[in-house]
């Protein structure tokens, strides 16, 4: 589909009146990142990202928290899903939130063009319906990354595991790391467990200022998985204290291949940066954030055409010679709680 913006009037046609379907679009928009950008390395990445709105009339605005902004604000959330390999990154599926506020009255969702046959969800939910659409088009994936929102979700991890998507999702620090540790055994209770020789200094990719490093312990969990596989806590510790004089501590549950690294694991954990690069770069070059509209489908059409635009310019991109993204991974063989030392 070519699209000619022309007069702000055009454009609302576009969005709120010309027949298209947005999803469809976006499953084109999955090709075109898998044909250009496709490698048996890929990660996807899951996150959230929020759109301060004035007033109560756009689908799904209420006063919730943004991490765009760091606080409670009037605005919509957009739940998403990224693709990033060593070719390139670039947004692929997104889906508009909808508090139960909207789902609750039928009439006010009718006056945003929300159909009724559009239940409640929650956040990790929606991540799935991504997910799947993403595996069932077969793209090359590997991994999949999320931050705590997604990973604390006992039914969002399952769901990876069913269909063998190895995973490394940050959970909270009173995250249940469960069986086989003499009860319901806490993240940070057993962090605070490691030896001294269990951290390791090791960057999680370059940024702007280079290396990110940080120090790291991992721990087999020794309970039932599927054959072949294991599972593990991994911890990321700073390495300056914050304002309270504390060394800050993250965690995440990992999902892989008996014989996955470490240096896997914290690659892949870095790799979640990749859909906050998108972000920035989606709502700087192609207006992910830039539109006037209030209705449900005007919402999801305008942001396809935004991540399609950005994708083209991921492509563009990918097209200069240069390094492979230095933390491409693949699980690769290597010769209860078990810290590795």
């Amino acid at each position: 589909m070519v699209v000619r913006a022309g007069r702000a009037d055009r454009m609302q046609r576009l969005l709120n009146n010309a027949r298209w379907d947005a999803r469809e679009v976006r499953a084109d928009l999955r090709a075109y990142v898998v044909e250009h950008l496709g490698h048996r390395d890929g990660v996807l990445v899951v996150d959230e990202t929020g759109f301060l709105k004035k007033g109560d009339k756009s689908a799904g605005v209420q006063r919730q928290y943004s991490g765009t902004a760091g606080r409670i604000e009037n605005c919509q959330l957009g739940v998403f899903l990224a693709y990033a390999s060593p070719l390139g990154r670039a947004l692929i599926d997104a889906e508009l939130y909808l508090p139960k506020s909207w789902t609750d009255d039928r009439v006010r969702c009718a006056t945003a063009g929300i159909p009724d046959s559009t239940p409640f969800a929650t956040k990790p939910v929606l991540a799935r319906q991504m997910l799947a659409r993403a595996v069932e088009a077969g793209m090359p994936v590997s991994w999949v990354t999320a931050d705590e929102a997604y990973g604390m979700d006992y039914k969002f991890r399952h769901f990876l595991e069913q269909r063998r998507l190895n995973y490394v999702v940050a959970v909270p620090k009173n995250q249940t790391v469960g069986a086989g540790l003499g009860g319901d055994t806490r993240a940070d209770t057993l962090a605070a467990q490691a030896p001294p020789e269990a951290w390791k200094r090791l960057s999680c990719g370059n940024g702007a200022k280079g290396p990110r490093l940080y120090d790291w312990a991992l721990a087999e969990l020794h309970f039932e998985t599927e054959p072949g596989y294991r599972r593990w806590l991994l911890v990321r510790r700073s390495l300056t204290p914050n304002v309270k004089g504390e060394l800050e501590l993250a965690y995440y549950l990992c999902h892989a291949p008996a014989g996955t690294t470490l240096d896997d694991l914290i690659a892949i954990a870095g790799a979640r940066w990749a859909i906050e690069e998108c972000f920035q770069s989606a709502k700087n070059e192609t207006g992910l954030d830039h539109y006037q509209v209030r209705r449900f489908d005007a919402w999801h059409r305008h942001i396809t055409l935004a991540m399609l635009a950005h994708a083209f310019l991921a492509v563009t991109a990918a097209s200069v010679p240069k390094a492979a993204a230095a933390w491409s991974v693949s699980a690769r063989p290597r010769s209860v709680v078990s810290w590795h030392t």
